[in-house]
């Protein structure tokens, strides 16, 4: 079943933009600590839209939405401080190879809300709490200004 927030022309609109600080893109996720502090610095930031199941070219690959899902609210779960507040739809691409493969592409798009309270902190690779943040299209250490 196709989104009902986001349409096929939101999608592809979205599809030819470039990664920003709201806008991120992802194969596929390999890591719950990593993911999560994505997920950490949009909602530290100003909230924003990840994008799984889509390669470097912007090419729909498709995913396991269920996997995706799960390491998802993992990285939510077991890494996040507040948690997130996060909401995930289930997108089926439709496209020419689709059609003549008869076959289905689901992306999952993650829709991460501003935080409105405190700030979400998510261990670094030593294990410590740290605050992340956006910075155009790259997760950053939040140094303090």
């Amino acid at each position: 079943m196709k989104s009902t927030i986001f349409s096929e022309e939101f999608v592809k609109n979205i599809l030819q933009s470039k990664e920003n600080k709201s806008l991120d893109f992802k194969l596929k996720i390999t890591s719950s600590s990593k993911i999560a502090r994505t997920l950490a610095a949009m909602a530290n930031t100003d909230g924003g839209i990840l994008i799984i199941g889509v390669n470097d070219q912007k090419r729909v690959i498709g995913i396991d939405l269920d996997e995706e899902r799960f390491m998802i609210d993992k990285a939510n779960q077991d890494y996040c401080t507040p948690k997130v507040s996060l909401a995930m739809h289930d997108f089926k691409w439709d496209d020419e190879e689709t059609a003549l493969l008869k076959i289905e592409k689901w992306i999952l798009i993650v829709e991460v809300k501003k935080s409105e309270g405190p700030k979400i902190f998510c261990p670094d690779k030593s294990g410590i709490n740290r605050i992340y943040i956006r910075l155009d299209d790259q997760t950053r250490l939040f140094t303090g200004v």
